[in-house]
């Protein structure tokens, strides 16, 4: 699959502040129409990584 298959993700971000620059670059990756997306802050991500982005696709 590729990431034209995604309906649906959601960004779990350390900073929620950083969520207009994840917002560009997650425009890079995905094409209109843009998957479902939800985007919550969370306390902390493994190995302190500043987000996570978590897909669900169909074939």
């Amino acid at each position: 699959m590729t990431l034209a298959n995604v309906v649906k993700t959601t960004v779990f971000l350390a900073d929620i502040n950083d969520f207009a620059e994840m917002n560009k670059v997650y425009g890079e990756y995905f094409a209109q129409p843009y998957p479902a997306r939800s985007a919550v802050q969370v306390g902390k991500l493994p190995k302190g990584a500043p987000l996570e982005i978590e897909c669900i696709a169909v074939k």
